[in-house]
């Protein structure tokens, strides 16, 4: 990179466009970057060139890995009868941080919206009823998120799995662990009273 200021600018304008950057964090990111360009702008820069060539979707899942067929889906370790629906990769990832599942994953790749024009045939939703019948999925664990658009991908989805034989669950909602009532917003307090169990 030469030290033009158009070359800066252009690196500034770039990490701007990345999620929680906005212009001036973005600015200092960058300079921050110059400064040690030695041990973190050359390294990060090699670092994208190579995910840039490499990185690639799973053909299966919809997981972002650097072969045809990601990690877990090569896994034999991994249940084959589970498959955990989650709506972007971002998901997946903060899903597998908890290693509690140990089955498949499915990736939508979006919800359906009404208001952007997202139908089934937009996301993974056709691909993800042929995972059901041909890999003899047993459970399918809807993880979206509980926004209006999750949630009406999740009952779609639940109603074109209807008679297919096969378990639809979805996440627990409510309280998290440590969390404080008064520091929950109303509609996590009422998910959390609806789905309350005996002590």
């Amino acid at each position: 990179m030469t030290d033009s200021p158009r070359d800066l600018e252009n690196l500034i304008d770039l990490m701007a466009k990345l999620p929680g950057l906005g212009p001036r964090s973005a600015r200092r990111a960058v300079l921050h970057l110059v400064k040690k360009r030695a041990l973190l702008l050359t390294p990060l820069a090699d670092a994208m060139q190579a995910v840039a060539v490499s990185a690639r979707e799973c053909l299966t899942c919809g997981n972002i890995g650097t072969s045809e067929q990601c990690q877990i889906c090569a896994s034999p370790k991994r249940s084959t009868g589970e498959i955990c629906v989650v709506e972007d990769v971002a998901d997946l990832w903060a899903m597998e941080r908890g290693h509690a599942f140990k089955g498949r994953y499915h990736v939508l790749g979006g919800t359906l919206s009404a208001l952007d024009s997202i139908g089934p045939e937009d996301i993974r939703i056709p691909r993800l009823l042929a995972r059901v019948q041909s890999e003899s999925i047993t459970e399918v664990i809807l993880a979206l998120n509980a926004t209006v658009d999750g949630q009406t991908t999740a009952h779609y989805i639940a109603e074109a799995l209807e008679g297919h034989g096969v378990t639809v669950t979805s996440l627990a909602q409510g309280v998290p662990i440590g969390g404080e009532l008064d520091y929950l917003d109303d509609g996590t307090i009422s998910a959390a009273l609806k789905a309350r169990k005996q002590f």
